[in-house]
């Protein structure tokens, strides 16, 4: 297993963990356990920030700007379908 798989998998891991981390702080019965939640969440999104910009950085996470053409052609299409 090499650097750019291991840091691929522990980007999904985080980005999962956040999702339960969101629902549970929404979902919570009372104050200690929201801010609990709301805690661990913070710090998990501050682990996927880190690790996505260490990934760009050695080029292993790539985002492509898309031109406003093309925005406002989705946009359009799906305007449109409503």
């Amino acid at each position: 297993m090499n650097d750019k798989l291991i840091m691929e998998n522990y980007l999904l891991v985080l980005k999962s963990t956040v999702e339960v981390y969101v629902h549970g702080t929404l979902e919570a019965s009372n104050e200690e356990v929201r801010m609990t939640l709301k805690g661990h969440l913070d710090e998990t999104m501050s682990s996927q920030a880190d690790t996505y910009d260490e990934m760009t950085k050695y080029g292993w996470y790539i985002v492509e700007n898309i031109n406003k053409k093309e925005i406002n052609k989705i946009l359009n299409k799906v305007t449109s379908s409503n």
